[in-house]
């Protein structure tokens, strides 16, 4: 297919690189040329706006940061888009959001689909991406050419702003349970044990998670180097928050953890690792 794409950072290059191995034919733009140098040196035509990238493609991919980010790409872009093409946005921004750029594309007879991915740097690199998309039902067959270059699963969850649902549930769990390791290791460390040890024990238990092995590790050798940076996942967690106050969801476990980030964002380790969680109920005790 013709595909269309904007954003390669950490997620959309090695994504990019998975779409034209399995050859298809790849427009791309970047405000910074040299970010898309990549993509061009593998066939991908280079172009001089979003609309140009957006003419003649069935499908135009989105992997950006913000609901603003986003929503302006998807203005942008609008009068390149023919009827009956698909804009395909990774990222993970809010529902509404969401449900405000397909109404506005469906206008001209262009769908959008919401596809948040989970799986972060690792999963888009060896394209094992669990994929959870909004949209509608019969576009799935025109999906899965994309889905299964980028990824191990997609799931549709429903229409439009349904996948960012689902991603806002992903991140709750995953950042509860980033700081349920924390706690786990505070607890360790203060009664005097390895964490590292316990970390061992548990992982082969019914405590074990890719969260204790991933995070937990980083905090069992005290490697706060960015992962998965802690301000994306406090982005995620906003977005998460806003859409439970809006439905009168109570979170109190997550509202708990989201007081956790604000600290961990105060003290000035956004761009370090989530497992900083660790640092924060350290700096706590000491005060």
């Amino acid at each position: 297919m013709k595909i269309g794409f904007v954003g390669f950072g950490t997620m959309g290059q090695p994504m990019v690189e998975h779409l034209i191995k399995a050859g298809h034919e790849l427009r791309v733009w970047s405000r910074r040329a040299a970010s898309a140098d990549f993509a061009v040196a593998l066939g991908a035509t280079r172009c001089e706006s979003v609309a140009e990238v957006a003419q003649g493609c069935e499908i135009v991919c989105t992997n950006v940061t913000a609901s603003a980010d986003v929503a302006g790409l998807a203005a942008a872009m609008r009068p390149g888009l023919a009827r009956g093409a698909i804009h395909l946005d990774f990222s993970t921004i809010a529902p509404s959001v969401a449900r405000e750029i397909a109404a506005a594309h469906a206008e001209g007879g262009v769908d959008f689909v919401d596809a948040p991915v989970s799986g972060g740097g690792v999963g888009a690199r060896n394209a094992t991406l669990a994929i959870m998309w909004g949209g509608r039902e019969a576009l799935a067959p025109r999906l899965a050419p994309v889905f299964s270059a980028v990824g191990k699963s997609a799931v549709r969850i429903g229409e439009a702003g349904a996948g960012q649902v689902a991603k806002a549930c992903n991140q709750m769990i995953l950042v509860n349970l980033i700081e349920a390791c924390a706690e786990a290791a505070a607890l360790a460390n203060a009664a005097g044990v390895d964490f590292s040890l316990v970390r061992e024990a548990m992982l082969g238990g019914s405590g074990g998670s890719r969260a204790l092995e991933v995070f937990g590790g980083r905090m069992a050798t005290r490697d706060f180097a960015a992962g998965v940076e802690a301000r994306l996942h406090h982005k995620d967690y906003a977005l998460l928050m806003d859409e439970a106050t809006r439905l009168g969801a109570p979170l109190p476990v997550a509202a708990a953890v989201w007081q956790q980030l604000n600290a961990l964002m105060a003290l000035g380790w956004g761009k370090q690792d989530t497992a900083s969680l660790l640092r924060v109920l350290e700096t706590a005790g000491r005060q």
